[in-house]
């Protein structure tokens, strides 16, 4: 009996959810157990844990033979995760989020930045070197990945020696490390489970509704990518975790952009960043204007509201929404 696309779609969506959650309930265990923070958990363990769906969904993409669906995942989901810290901000207007992460995501969005920038350069050179069958540029922007990686560790720890350290209190019956890392795999592993099924319907759905991949993939698929993210910064900001929601979403679309290296391994045809359509810079400029309008909203301290919306996440939403227009206009 073969199920409907838009039932598994709404199903894996739900699976999703509930994954997304569980990341979020068990990397706020490991912050607190290992005192290493939400700023590190978030930027690092969440952001990748809830990022796989875009990295399996990518590489799933390639057996159906869908580059640009890959690509319009990836980048999609980056400018997906702006716009959640931007609705996030807004519903949650008692307490401006971005004013009130720690000045230290703006290191983890300059990384971003900067990866979004090698890889939209990437598209547009076309640059031919390669290594075996995978790009020299994808290997660069994983030098660049794990080097940033590297700093904003060098970072914590040069803060963690100047101030002094606080041991977070623990409340009776909280989980314990091993509770939490083991939640925490699961948890990642449903994901890893689930997301094929979602991408096989997707691509179903985008044959059915006369889509074209890239845009099906830079809007529709991007969004339900990205469901982990917006759950896991929503459970993280209920619980007052903020750097670990707003690590989350910026640590996320770091990972997004080393998963466009990492695909490269799995697409044999050929460089991955060589075979995306070079309309995607426009995807990649997009999402770099994004973060870097949240970097400036989170450096610039001081009130900027009409009412109780804050004007920041509202300009944030308002060009998004202007550039899937402009995808529109110019046929995804």
């Amino acid at each position: 009996m073969a199920f409907s696309p838009w039932l598994i779609f709404i199903l894996s969506a739900v699976i999703i959810v509930f994954a997304a959650n569980k990341l979020a309930e068990y990397g706020d265990v490991i912050a607190v157990r290992t005192n290493l923070g939400g700023l590190v958990v978030g930027t690092i363990f969440l952001a990748a844990a809830t990022s796989l769906p875009e990295l399996l969904t990518s590489i799933s993409a390639f057996q159906v033979g869908a580059p640009d669906l890959a690509a319009g995942n990836l980048f999609g989901s980056n400018m997906v995760n702006i716009v959640l810290l931007a609705l996030i901000d807004l519903v949650n207007y008692q307490v401006p989020l971005m004013r009130r992460m720690a000045v230290s995501h703006t290191m983890t969005a300059v990384l971003a930045s900067l990866l979004m920038l090698l890889a939209v350069i990437f598209i547009i050179a076309d640059f031919p070197a390669s290594i075996g069958w995978v790009g020299l540029d994808s290997a660069v922007i994983i030098a660049v990945y794990f080097g940033g990686m590297w700093l904003f560790q060098q970072e914590n720890k040069l803060q963690a020696g100047s101030s002094p350290t606080t041991v977070i209190p623990v409340e009776d019956g909280f989980p314990t490390l091993r509770s939490g890392i083991i939640g925490f795999l699961l948890a990642s592993l449903l994901l890893v489970l689930v997301v094929p099924q979602l991408v096989v319907a997707s691509t179903n759905i985008a044959t059915m509704t006369g889509l074209g991949d890239g845009f099906f993939g830079t809007t529709i698929l991007s969004l339900v990518t990205s469901l982990p993210e917006l759950l896991a910064a929503l459970a993280a900001v209920r619980i007052g975790a903020f750097d670990l929601a707003v690590g989350n979403l910026f640590g996320s679309s770091i990972f997004n952009m080393l998963g466009l290296g990492v695909a490269d391994f799995f697409y044999t045809d050929g460089r991955f960043l060589g075979a995306i359509d070079p309309n995607f810079a426009l995807v990649g400029l997009l999402a770099l204007l994004l973060t870097n309008m949240a970097l400036l909203a989170n450096l610039a301290r001081i009130e900027r509201k009409i009412l109780f919306i804050e004007l920041d996440s509202l300009v944030i939403i308002i060009f998004y929404l202007a550039g899937m227009y402009m995808l529109f206009l110019k046929g995804g």
